[in-house]
């Protein structure tokens, strides 16, 4: 079935949002061709965090994008921009916040590891099992049958 009468629109609530559509840069300047040496020009397309901006937000239509997007990625493989930046944060606030909270004190975000006892290197939190064979213990026998030196009688 059709829509009854697509003379009588809807108008969407959104609209009420969106201002007038975003300029391409490439219009403005009068760009014919996006060249991947112009890291100046790709770098506009491209966020803080080295991600390619979306034709939303760049207001380039479907080729421009197209376009924009292959020169990102041939710059990134000749390394004339990053595939990727590190946005760092600071965590919390003042100095003073963290005097307040008591326990973490001066010992950054994650607090103090402590001590690890007998969790080692692995992390594991269970004791080991008294039966079972410590790695020394494993790594000579491994050793001894791969030189042939075994001292069980089986063979």
């Amino acid at each position: 079935m059709a829509k009854a009468s697509s003379s009588r629109r809807v108008k969407n609530k959104d609209n009420a949002r969106r201002s007038k559509k975003k300029i391409s840069i490439l219009n403005t300047e009068k760009v014919e061709y996006v060249d991947y040496k112009d890291v100046n020009l790709l770098r506009r397309f491209v966020s803080d965090r080295a991600k390619v901006r979306a034709r939303r937000v760049t207001g380039n239509d479907s080729q421009q994008q197209r376009e924009v997007a292959k020169a990102i990625k041939n710059a990134r493989e000749m390394a004339l921009l990053p595939y990727t930046n590190r946005v760092v944060q600071q965590r919390g606030g003042r100095k003073d916040d963290r005097r307040d909270r008591g326990d973490r004190g001066d010992r950054g975000d994650r607090g103090d590891r402590g001590d690890r006892g007998d969790r080692g290197d692995r992390g594991d939190r269970r004791p080991p099992r008294d039966d079972a064979p410590m790695a020394d213990e494993v790594m000579d026998e491994a050793v001894a049958v791969a030189t042939g030196e075994s001292e069980g009688g089986e063979e």
